[in-house]
């Protein structure tokens, strides 16, 4: 079959969906990449794929760039002749799927993630929702990520139930973040891997950090990831360089592998409002790395409370503190229960093995 894969970057394509490429490929299936084009779009070559430029803005909400993304996937699409097309993320699942229903091109879609349309109450969130609804006519089958995103939308009447199903995440490779022998840092090291944006709590992270030195945890707490001050809800950097000079966190900047920086840390933190399957936690559990992160839907559902980490309450960084300060002071021997727990949950729930068959036999069902 002639399989195309459909996403907001190619970066993405090539660090979370590499694996489902490959097995695509030597199922014998012709793959092809949709997404604008970036670092990674020669490296999706060089693994087989055959690469399709397109223009997306990820971050806005503008109706005449959305109207065009679903001309320009149209003209693809009917240029390249799919068997299926692969949709994942808002706007190749609203616009992409909307664009091969049209060409009587069958879809198989993918929500990542609920991101903010669904966490606020206003007009452009109403519009994004009822496409939604207008677009999921049309796929063949509709991937979660978790349970409480996949009844929302049955609840909601945004999908019909037996066009459902769930996948864990983008699922993890056991081997590539293996599980990592015990040791404890001198002083306790905290680690937040995430874009530097409102929506992952980062601010409810410094703000427990600054609770924690006053009240004379000592304890290295970093961040690693991207400064994204275009996003709407992306932090300025102007504060982030205030949290630097004063060493309040230790900024690590970006990284192509963070394996290196969850080996040094004892403890991976996720404040987050909302996720999908959050891919740092997956990468830290599998590290055998205990976590702390939200009671909230995708997180919860990656980490059991006092089982392989920690849940804290949304938007509430005093509880954020409350827990990292317990964490800080366990006992040897209960980090390292709470890591090899977490590795065995990622071995029998979280493998990306199971994500590959679910789209394999996806794709045999369309023949």
């Amino acid at each position: 079959m002639r399989v195309a894969i459909v996403l907001n970057s190619a970066w993405n394509i090539y660090n979370f969906r590499l694996s489902l490429v490959k097995a695509l490929l030597e199922a014998g299936h012709e793959v092809h990449t949709v997404a604008p084009f970036d670092r990674f779009s020669p490296l999706l070559e060089k693994a087989g794929c055959i690469n399709h430029d397109v223009k997306m803005d990820s971050r806005g909400a503008n109706p005449l760039k959305d109207f065009a993304l679903f001309f320009e996937l149209f003209f693809i699409y009917k240029k390249l002749k799919p068997d299926v097309v692969l949709h994942y993320t808002i706007k190749p699942n609203i616009y992409g799927t909307f664009a091969a229903a049209v060409l009587r091109i069958p879809s198989i879609n993918n929500v990542c993630g609920l991101g903010t349309i669904f966490l606020k109450d206003n007009f452009i969130s109403s519009v994004a929702i009822n496409l939604y609804k207008l677009a999921f006519r049309f796929p063949k089958k509709v991937f979660f990520q978790n349970p409480d995103d996949r009844a929302l939308f049955i609840d909601r009447k945004l999908i019909r139930k037996e066009i459902s199903d769930l996948v864990p995440g983008s699922g993890i490779d056991l081997n590539h973040f293996a599980a990592m022998d015990f040791k404890r840092n001198r002083p306790f090291t905290f680690l937040l891997i995430s874009r530097l944006i409102t929506d992952k709590g980062i601010l409810e992270f410094v703000e427990a950090v600054k609770k924690l030195r006053l009240n004379g945890l000592q304890a290295n707490f970093q961040i690693l990831g991207a400064k994204d001050p275009a996003h709407q809800r992306g932090i300025a950097i102007s504060v982030i360089n205030d949290w630097i000079k004063t060493n309040t966190i230790e900024y690590l900047g970006t990284a192509k592998d963070v394996r290196e920086f969850i080996a040094k840390a004892d403890c991976v933190v996720l404040p987050s409002y909302r996720e999908g399957t959050p891919r740092t936690l997956l990468e830290a559990a599998s590290s055998a790395k205990p976590i702390i992160t939200t009671d909230v839907p995708g997180c919860h559902h990656v980490v059991d409370h006092n089982h392989n980490g920690l849940l804290c309450k949304l938007k509430d960084a005093d509880d954020l503190a409350s827990k990292m300060h317990e964490m800080a002071n366990y006992e040897n021997d209960t980090l390292q229960r709470l890591g090899q727990n977490g590795r065995k949950k990622m071995e029998t729930q979280f493998d990306e093995k199971i994500v590959i068959s679910k789209y394999l036999l996806a794709l045999e069902s369309l023949k």
